[in-house]
């Protein structure tokens, strides 16, 4: 569409110049009213409901522009021609009132003088070269006329060639009842006057081009209707809400025969390739990056995409397959963690310089904040619980753990960390052996690294990892409860502030052993009962 910079006068006499969308016909220009003309009328339009007024004359500074390549000659014939007409010519002006009338006469008289002004007939065409009325009645009480050409509307639209076929006047009118969009209407029949539809959507904005969709599908305008697929196809869409829109008009067209596949590709494909080999080569690419900010970056989205989808429902088949894909990720990178640990450890390295065993320490920790990641996803998908059996398995690598430096190490306590705190919220359910078997092999390594997590790590939190530790021991039988956290009390008390302090769950222990043990004889064991009153009263 081009535009058309026209005077508008406003109150007190000034002209303010507006820009407005125009459809270019044969017959001249029609200019199609803005939204602001359709809703409002403007309060000075006296001067302008003259019938025999011509509109005013722009300057030379305010002529309209135009693109195509059209004479001046013929570009000052095709001149916009547009008639108001106000119904309320004759109405009575509240201001004229006697002052003896009451207050609420003059209020119902300003009412009915606002209503009728809403009510503005507006004309676009050349009567004088046209056979055909067009009369849009809008939901908003006004009248929109247009003179148009029977062939022209015939040959374009079905809605039109229907209703005329049906009409048996010389000089048929048309009428159309509760029109929602009578601007786009009237913009939509200007285009059946235009060659190059593709051209005058080029300028238009996404939400107007569909409604010029809706509105060409309404009166079977199929030049049109390819014309702003077309558009659709190539523009790009700005946001979910805007590209959803896009969707649900272009499937409305999908069972009329119209060709909306080009569209709708950008939102879904042909390609038999199934969704798991592109999550596992996603998955490989970013296990494999070396780039410390693109790996963060891209690992914090996929994580937070693979949220939303959790979210979505699915078949059990396909969140199947994609654990399995997970964990496939997830044993490889163990294997590779394990490999570089036990090369790092070897005794030849050992005694060499530090920039022999430089790369194995990158791939540890590579490795370990791979492994990280993966737990995150698991956890999320609640599908953590065969990590968990993974992880306690791994015995040879927690006694590797302790013959590299706690710099080189920490990250694999950190997997650790993230276990117990999983199992403290419920986030992942592993059986009662599993749970023992991951204290007893991962509590200690932990232990020894607590120190550097608190203070080299920014990610680490005290309190929830000292919850989570907590709460898994727990969660086992009443002996093995004691069994580790007396072994963890003879550590608290020599290292202190270094050992992760698990008091709460130590008191927890406590009363369950002592002030209030749970058996299943009615009247417990007097002994264990007196011990225990003696202790508390001490």
């Amino acid at each position: 569409m081009a535009e058309i910079r026209v005077p508008k006068v406003e109150q007190g006499g000034q002209t303010k110049i507006k820009n407005v969308p125009i459809a270019v016909t044969p017959e001249g220009f029609w200019c199609c009213p803005s939204p602001v003309v359709f809703q409002k009328t403007p309060k000075t339009q006296s001067p302008l409901n003259k019938p025999k007024s011509s509109p005013p004359t722009p300057s030379p500074n305010t002529a309209f522009q135009k693109k195509s390549s059209v004479s001046e000659k013929k570009q000052a014939a095709l001149a916009p021609k547009s008639n108001l007409v106000s119904s309320d010519q004759k109405a009575p002006n509240s201001d004229a009132s006697p002052p003896s009338l009451p207050s609420i006469t003059e209020r119902t008289l300003r009412v009915k003088t606002e209503n009728v002004q809403r009510k503005v007939s507006i004309e676009f065409g050349e009567p004088g070269t046209s056979d055909l009325k067009v009369i849009l009645l809008g939901k908003q009480g006004f009248a929109v006329k247009l003179s148009v050409h029977k062939k022209i509307l015939v040959e374009h639209s079905r809605f039109f060639a229907n209703k005329i076929s049906e009409q048996q006047l010389v000089f048929p009118c048309l009428e159309i009842d509760d029109c929602d969009d009578v601007e786009i209407y009237v913009e939509t029949v200007g285009l059946m006057y235009c060659k190059e539809l593709k051209q005058r959507l080029i300028k238009q904005s996404v939400p107007r081009v569909l409604r010029i969709l809706k509105i060409a599908e309404q009166l079977g305008f199929t030049s049109c209707i390819q014309s702003c697929l077309e558009y659709l196809e190539a523009v790009p869409w700005v946001g979910e809400e805007e590209e959803d829109k896009v969707v649900n008009s272009v499937l409305r067209l999908q069972g009329e025969g119209i060709g909306v596949t080009p569209v709708l590709k950008r939102v879904s494909s042909d390609v038999s390739k199934p969704p798991k080999d592109t999550l596992s080569q996603i998955l490989e690419l970013m296990l494999k990056s070396n780039e410390e900010r693109g790996r963060r970056e891209m690992k914090s989205i996929v994580l937070k995409l693979l949220r939303e989808s959790n979210s979505l429902p699915s078949c059990s088949s396909s969140v199947d397959a994609c654990n399995a894909i997970i964990y496939g990720s997830c044993r490889s990178c163990m294997d590779v963690l394990l490999s570089a640990f036990r090369q790092a450890t070897e005794s030849e390295l050992t005694s060499k310089l530090h920039d022999c065993k430089e790369p194995f320490l990158k791939q540890i920790s590579l490795e370990a904040d791979n492994l990280s990641w993966l737990l995150d996803i698991l956890a999320d998908r609640q599908a953590a619980d065969e990590f968990a059996v993974m992880w306690a398995s791994q015995q040879e690598l927690a006694s590797l753990h302790g013959k590299l430096p706690i710099m080189s190490r920490y990250h694999v306590s950190c997997i650790t960390a993230r276990l117990f705190v999983g199992i403290g919220r419920g986030e992942l359910l592993p059986s009662k052996d599993i749970r023992l078997l991951l204290l007893e092999t991962w509590l200690q390594p932990l232990i020894n690294d607590y120190n550097w997590l608190q203070h080299g790590c920014r990610s680490f939190d005290r309190k929830v990892v000292e919850e989570g530790i907590g709460r898994t021991i727990l969660t086992l039988p009443l002996e093995e409860q004691q069994s580790i956290l007396l072994g963890w009390l003879g550590t608290f008390l020599k290292a202190g502030d270094s050992c992760p302090n698990l008091q709460k769950a130590f008191e927890v222990w406590w009363r369950r052993t002592f002030v209030r043990p749970y058996t299943d004889s009615v009247n417990p064991p007097q002994s264990d009962t007196t011990v225990g009153l003696k202790i508390v009263e001490k």
